[in-house]
């Protein structure tokens, strides 16, 4: 927190809560302007609370990307949905972020449901309108969901292509509470780095394989060593859950995880702004995801 307090300042918490792929994790790129959340075409990838911070004039927004919200199955599930609703719980607004392509599904509804029992108030973005067509949907499915006399305000987004997130961003920062900043003005996340550059590289992992590794893998940065010439060389651990899984990342001749290093040192290059000297493994440890120590690395509750 800042030592001086400026009277004039603003700050508040905004968690962006949706179902899975609405979007959320685009939406928090954009509008933090750098990568702090990782983007896949596979749902759910998003495991743990992840915070991205917004300077508008004198507001900062401390935006929460939450999981997304579904019905929960395993206790990785579950803990991720308990992540998403403690998300919301501790911030001063909430934000739904539907797919507009999509609609109302299950997951929506559940959502809306679960506010209405805590007589929550959320703000409706209705995000991927680039993709819609007919317009005439796109009020149609806003008044639909006004209906449900939750939401106070709506704004029709394009998280890819940015369209409409500077408005967003204006009314937010109108809605901040007054107080001092609670993170220096130049922070763009409060991730810890081993566990952003561990999700950068997850992350590249789901783009190669998509349907052929389900969600029975994790990657854990192991080693952070800051070298004298201002690089950093970063040991990552990929942990499967089966031996057949351990081959499918490894590839032929070790092709496969070559490629993903180099993917991923590309992006952690970027984003870190300093040569990166990146090093993967691949070791097998079943049910990982049962394991409370592999969840508190998420921030996630074991007992969820």
């Amino acid at each position: 927190m800042p030592e001086q307090y400026d009277d004039q300042q603003r700050c508040g918490f905004v968690a962006l809560v949706g179902a899975p792929n609405a979007g959320k994790s685009t939406l928090l790129n954009q509008l933090v302007g750098t990568k702090v959340s990782i983007v896949s075409p596979k749902v759910q990838t998003t495991r743990s609370r992840v915070r991205g911070i917004v300077m508008a004039e004198e507001a900062q927004i401390v935006f929460i990307d939450t999981p997304g919200i579904f019905q929960p199955k395993r206790r990785l599930d579950r803990a991720m949905v308990k992540a998403a609703w403690g998300g919301a719980d501790d911030a001063d607004l909430i934000v739904l972020v539907i797919d507009a392509q999509q609609g109302v599904n299950d997951d929506v509804r559940l959502i809306i449901e679960n506010l209405k029992k805590q007589k929550r108030k959320a703000i409706l973005l209705l995000n991927k309108i680039d993709k819609v067509r007919d317009k005439e949907k796109l009020l149609h499915l806003s008044g639909e969901l006004f209906g449900e006399e939750i939401f106070t305000d709506v704004f029709m987004i394009s998280a890819k292509k940015g369209s409409g997130t500077q408005d967003f961003i204006n009314f937010l920062a109108a809605k901040m509470p007054n107080g001092p900043w609670m993170f220096p003005e130049d922070d763009v996340s409060d991730m810890p780095l081993r566990l952003l550059a561990a999700e950068i590289t997850r992350e590249k992992l789901y783009y190669q394989l998509q349907q052929e590794l389900p969600y029975s893998a994790t990657v854990e940065t192991e080693l952070w060593e800051e070298r004298k010439d201002g690089s950093v060389k970063l040991e990552q651990t990929i942990f499967v859950e089966r031996e057949g899984q351990k081959a499918i990342i490894l590839g032929k001749s070790g092709k496969r995880i070559k490629m993903l290093g180099t993917d991923a040192r590309k992006d952690l290059e970027a984003i870190f702004e300093r040569r990166v000297h990146l090093y993967l493994f691949v070791k097998v440890r079943e049910n990982w995801g049962d394991d409370p120590n592999r969840l508190a690395i998420w921030g996630l509750d074991h007992n969820a």
